[in-house]
C-alpha cells in the first residue's frame, strides 16, 4: 500500500513538473520577447533591448523593405526619418562594438530570409535598401576581429532542439517575458524602432577628454602601409562587404565611413598613422566603387561637424543630431564618392588633417 502511494506521488510530481514546464514554454512562445517564433503581438507591449538577442528576430519576422545596420555609430538613426526621406519601411538592427564580420553575417542572414536565398524561404516583402555604417577604425583590423565571442546561437538558427536554451531560460523568463507582461498591464507602449538601441550621452570637449588623453596616446604602433597592409584591407572588405553586396544585386547599399571627431584625427597625427589610415581608406574605396549597387559616402569634409566637439561624446561617437544629418546628406547626395572624385577627395582629406592645428582644439 505504501509502495503504491509512493508511486502515485512520484507520477503526480512528474505530471505537475511536466505541466509547469509546458506552461513555461508556452508562455515564452506566446510572449516571445526576442521574436524567435513570431512578430510582435498587437495586444502586448514590448521593451526592446539586448541587440544580439533581439536583432535576428527583427530581421526574421518584422515587415520591412529597408534595413539600417552597423555598430554603435548606427544606433541613433531613426527609421522614421529614413522612411520620410527615402519612401521606405525600415527597421534598425545595430550591433554595438561589432566587427565587420559580425555585421556582414547578420546582414546576409537577414537578406537571405527576405529574398528566399539559401535555407530561408522568402515569406516577406523583399529588402531594396540597406544603410550600412562602416567603422573607419576597423579597416586595418583582422577581417574576423570580434569583440564579443559568446552569442545566443540558439536564436540564430532553425534548429528546434536547442530552443530549450530559450524556452527554459530563467533570465529570459523573469527579465523579458514577465517584464513585457508587466509592461503591458501597466499600459506602457512598446519601444519604438526609433528608440530601440538609441542612446544619449553628454557631449563636448570636456566629455571627450574624459576618455581621450592625447598625452598618453600609444605611439608603439605600425605606421607603414605596404603590400601586407593592403592585403589585409582587401581581405576585410571582400570577405565582409563586397561578398554580401554582390550576392544581392537588386539591393541598393548606402555605405558610409563613420565620421569621427577631430580628436580621432589628432590621435592619428600623434601616432603618425594618418597616411596609413587614408591609404587603407583608398584601398577600401576602390573595392567598393567596383560594386554597381553601392552608393558610397564620405563625410570627412563636413568640417563644421567634425571640428566641433559639441557634437561628440568621445573621440568617435557623435550625437543623434549627426545621425539625422547623415540621412539628410545621403538623401541629397552630399558626400557621394565616385570613381571620378575619390582621389581628389582623398587628397583634400590628407591635406586638411595633416596640416590641422590640433593644439588649438585644447586651447
Amino acid at each position: 500500500m505504501v509502495q503504491k502511494d509512493s508511486k502515485k506521488w512520484f507520477y503526480k510530481c512528474l505530471a505537475i513538473l511536466a505541466t509547469l514546464l509546458a506552461l513555461t514554454a508556452l508562455t515564452v512562445i506566446i510572449v516571445d520577447p526576442y521574436f524567435h517564433y513570431h512578430a510582435p503581438l498587437s495586444f502586448l507591449s514590448y521593451k526592446l533591448y539586448d541587440e544580439r538577442y533581439t536583432n535576428d528576430g527583427i530581421s526574421r519576422h518584422f515587415e520591412f523593405d529597408a534595413l539600417i545596420t552597423g555598430t554603435s555609430m548606427a544606433q541613433n538613426f531613426r527609421p522614421s526619418e529614413m522612411d520620410a526621406l527615402f519612401g521606405t519601411s525600415s527597421v534598425k538592427v545595430a550591433f554595438s562594438g561589432a566587427g565587420y564580420q559580425e555585421i556582414a553575417d547578420n546582414l546576409d542572414r537577414a537578406l537571405s530570409r527576405k529574398s528566399g536565398e539559401g535555407d530561408f524561404p522568402g515569406t516577406h516583402k523583399k529588402v531594396s535598401t540597406v544603410l550600412w555604417t562602416l567603422d573607419y577604425n576597423g579597416l586595418l583590423r583582422d577581417y574576423d576581429w570580434a569583440q564579443y565571442e559568446e552569442y545566443p546561437t540558439y536564436l540564430y538558427d532553425d534548429n528546434p532542439f536547442n530552443d530549450v536554451s530559450y524556452l527554459f531560460n530563467k533570465s529570459v523568463f523573469y527579465h523579458n517575458v514577465l517584464s513585457n507582461i508587466a509592461h503591458t498591464l501597466s499600459g506602457e507602449p512598446s519601444t519604438t524602432m526609433d528608440e530601440y538601441s538609441s542612446f544619449q550621452e553628454k557631449t563636448g570637449l570636456e566629455q571627450i577628454l574624459a576618455s581621450y588623453d592625447r598625452n598618453n596616446v600609444n605611439k608603439d604602433v605600425p605606421t607603414a602601409y605596404g603590400s601586407q597592409e593592403e592585403a589585409a584591407v582587401i581581405q576585410t572588405i571582400t570577405a565582409n562587404v563586397t561578398s554580401v553586396v554582390n550576392k544581392y544585386p537588386d539591393v541598393t547599399f548606402y555605405i558610409f565611413y563613420s565620421p569621427y571627431s577631430i580628436c580621432y584625427w589628432d590621435s592619428l597625427a600623434i601616432k603618425n598613422t594618418l597616411y596609413r589610415q587614408t591609404r587603407a581608406e583608398q584601398t577600401a574605396t576602390e573595392l567598393l566603387l567596383e560594386c554597381p549597387n553601392v552608393k558610397l559616402y564620405n563625410f570627412f569634409d563636413q568640417y563644421e561637424v567634425i571640428c566641433n566637439p559639441d557634437f561628440y561624446s568621445d573621440s568617435g561617437h557623435y550625437c543623434a543630431e549627426i545621425n539625422s544629418r547623415i540621412l539628410q546628406w545621403i538623401a541629397e547626395g552630399t558626400g557621394l564618392v565616385t570613381k571620378e572624385n575619390y582621389l581628389e577627395k582623398l587628397a583634400a582629406e590628407r591635406e586638411f588633417y595633416t596640416n590641422y592645428d590640433y593644439d588649438s582644439i585644447y586651447d
